[in-house]
């Protein structure tokens, strides 16, 4: 965790000292999450779906070359996952939402197109959960019940993610942007005692639009 740290803050060094060479410039992106869980090793879950949340983010955007960028910002990310539990009685369905507080440093190409550019990137981002809630609902049963949880319970989630983003999109002339993206959890999230699965890692698809100066 602390070579993840000090890598992350070495590329906000970086991004920051480019600010020399040219302009550095600002953004923020909101929209829509339909995220999922990636589980494994589970005999109690039969399925698992996405379900909707929303992100919110702030970043720099630091030019290296005229074409390559560099995006380190602070980004509130909602997870989260639909839980098909299976058995003799029918089941139940939980639906799980989580906030988390993400700090991604994204590597972005820029070209030229029309009145604006195209844009691709990746890079990698930390994560440190905030809140969670749970819904459970009986299948073909009106009995719906809420309950909030901590992270860093055995039986709840681990409260540190790490994984990988990817996105893409268009930027317009006046500075509208227009993007979509994927985020791909690499850390395993299930608490120790998790009911669920031993193996627990976020996904989640994007889709946006913000606004860079």
């Amino acid at each position: 965790m602390k070579k993840i740290l000090l890598s992350l803050g070495a590329a906000v060094l970086l991004a920051t000292g480019a600010q020399a060479q040219s302009g550095l410039g600002y953004g923020i992106k909101a929209g829509v999450n339909f995220p999922s869980y990636s589980y494994g090793n589970s005999s109690d879950l039969s399925d698992t779906k996405s379900t909707t949340n929303f992100h919110v983010t702030g970043y720099l955007d630091a030019p290296v070359t005229s074409n390559f960028y560099i995006q380190p910002g602070v980004s509130l990310q909602g997870k989260g996952a639909k839980l098909i539990e299976s058995d003799a009685l029918g089941g139940s369905e939980v639906s799980q939402n989580t906030m988390w507080l993400e700090v991604p440093v994204n590597f972005v190409g820029k070209f030229p197109a029309g009145s604006g550019n195209f844009f691709v990137g990746a890079g990698p981002y930390i994560g440190f959960g905030l809140s969670g809630k749970n819904k459970y609902s009986v299948r073909e049963g009106s009995n719906v019940t809420e309950r909030e949880f901590k992270f860093g319970k055995d039986e709840t989630l681990k409260g540190t993610d790490f994984g990988v983003n990817f996105l893409a999109g268009y930027k317009l002339g006046n500075g509208l942007l227009i993007n979509a993206g994927y985020g791909l959890g690499l850390t395993n999230i299930a608490g120790d005692a998790n009911g669920w699965s031993d193996n627990i890692k976020n996904r989640v698809w994007t889709v946006g639009i913000g606004f860079e100066l």
